[in-house]
């Protein structure tokens, strides 16, 4: 699903995967990583890098800070979402708020956006971790 190579985006994706925010080590340690469908973590896609991608569901996860909810933060998710939507992926966000208050809420979300996708191959049941 790479589109382009740009190598500045690839190491920043490896920084990001070094560096993932408490959230998205939550989301991944206790519920992604444990799925039989494979998700990649800071994932290039075209000139954007996706927080979690899930290739066989063609589902984009994106968790949401603070800043995603400025002005500037808005539109420029905007514009990503749409670019993402251009090339057949769907995009599932959430905020931290709700990593945080809604765990067992958004994990339910992402089975059934992967489970009613007609290319997710397998039951993506965890295998281990928390909700």
């Amino acid at each position: 699903m790479n589109t382009t190579n740009n190598p500045k985006l690839t190491r920043n994706s490896q920084e990001l995967r070094r560096n993932m925010t408490r959230h998205e080590k939550r989301l991944w340690y206790d519920f992604l990583k444990g799925l039989s469908v494979n998700f990649n973590r800071q994932k290039v896609i075209g000139c954007y890098i996706a927080d979690f991608y899930c290739a066989s569901a063609r589902v984009i996860i994106e968790l949401d800070g603070s800043q995603h909810y400025e002005p500037l933060g808005i539109q420029n998710d905007k514009a990503r979402d749409e670019y993402f939507k251009n090339l057949g992926l769907t995009v599932l966000r959430y905020s931290n708020y709700d990593i945080d208050n809604n765990f067992r809420g958004v994990c339910e979300d992402v089975l059934r956006h992967i489970t009613t996708s007609s290319t997710a191959s397998g039951p993506p049941f965890p295998s281990r971790g928390r909700h």
